[in-house]
C-alpha cells in the first residue's frame, strides 16, 4: 500500500480506511448514523516530556523526538486482542489512518495528536502502527542534551530501524476507545523510552535497567560535546555487545499505556 506524507496539522482531518468521510456532519448526523468521532494519539510519557536520569547516571533532556507513523489503525476485536497470549488479532471494525504523518513526541507536556477519524460507534480495544522512514524522515530521531558530572552532550541520534506493533488494550488510570455515537473518544500508541535508556529510579538488577543501552555507550562516541550519529555510525562505532543491546531492546519502545504489543522489525 502506497502512503502520502501529510504534516501534522493536516493528519487532524484524516479519513477511516472503511471508506467513511470525514467528521463534518453535525453531531444529531452523527448519532443517527451510529458513528462518533476517535482520535489517535501518539504518547512519550513524562520521560520525553520532561526528561530523566538513565540508569548510568546521564539526565537526558529532549529537545525533539520525531516518530514516523504509518498505517494507523484501531480496532474493535471480538474476543479482545492480549498480545502476551494471541498471535492474531480478529476485528469486528476497523479504521486506519491512510497516510505517513511524523509527529515530535516531545511537544509540548501532553500527547500528541496524530488524526481524528469519523468511526463507528463501539469499544475500541486494539490498535497498531508501524514506525517506517520515508523520503524526508526516518522511523526516529531523538534531539536534546545529556549531561553528567559536569560533562554536556548535544545529541542528535537517528535510527533508521523500521518497527511494527500490534496492541491491545490500553493499560492506565483511564480506560480509553469507549466511542458513543455523536461523542467522542481516543486510543493512544504510548513510546517507552526508559527501554532504550534505562532508569535511575529504577533498581539496577529490574530487567528494564538490565537490557537496557544506557546513555554511556553513546556520550563515548561524543566530540567536543556533540553527537550526530544514524543507526549506520552506532553500527561501526559502538561495541558489538552495545549495538546488539540497542537492537534488542529497539522493539520494546512501543506500548499501549502500560499494555504491551506484539513487536515485529519490518
Amino acid at each position: 500500500m502506497a502512503y502520502s506524507k501529510v504534516s501534522f496539522f493536516a493528519a487532524l482531518g484524516l479519513v477511516a480506511s472503511t471508506g467513511l468521510a470525514a467528521c463534518t456532519e453535525n453531531p444529531s448526523q452523527l448519532a443517527d448514523s451510529g458513528k462518533g468521532t476517535l482520535a489517535i494519539y501518539a504518547n512519550g510519557e513524562e520521560f520525553v516530556q520532561q526528561g530523566f536520569t538513565t540508569k548510568d547516571g546521564w539526565q537526558i533532556s529532549f529537545d525533539h523526538v520525531y516518530v514516523t507513523l504509518a498505517d494507523v489503525k484501531a480496532y474493535q476485536t471480538d474476543p479482545p486482542f492480549d498480545p502476551q497470549k494471541d498471535d492474531n488479532l480478529e476485528a469486528t471494525t476497523e479504521v486506519s489512518v491512510g497516510q505517513v504523518v511524523t509527529v515530535d513526541l516531545a511537544e509540548g507536556a501532553a500527547p500528541v495528536q496524530v488524526a481524528t477519524l469519523e468511526a463507528p460507534a463501539g469499544r475500541y480495544n486494539a490498535i497498531s502502527w508501524q514506525m517506517v522512514s520515508d523520503a524526508e524522515a526516518q522511523p526516529l530521531t531523538m534531539i536534546g542534551t545529556a549531561t553528567k558530572d559536569g560533562e554536556t552532550v548535544d545529541f542528535s541520534v537517528t535510527l533508521s530501524e523500521e518497527l511494527g506493533f500490534v496492541c491491545g488494550d490500553f493499560v492506565g488510570d483511564e480506560r480509553k476507545g469507549f466511542l458513543d455515537s455523536a461523542d467522542s473518544a481516543d486510543v493512544e500508541a504510548t513510546f517507552h523510552f526508559d527501554h532504550l535508556f534505562g532508569d535511575a529510579e529504577t533498581p539496577a538488577d529490574d530487567p528494564l535497567n538490565a537490557g537496557a543501552l544506557g546513555f554511556e555507550p553513546l556520550a563515548a562516541l561524543a566530540s567536543d560535546g556533540q553527537l550526530d550519529v544514524d543507526s549506520a555510525a552506532l553500527e561501526a562505532q559502538l561495541s558489538d555487545t552495545d549495538f546488539q543491546t540497542l537492537m534488542a531492546v529497539l522493539p520494546s519502545l512501543g506500548h499501549v499505556g502500560e499494555g504491551h504489543c506484539n513487536e515485529t522489525q519490518l
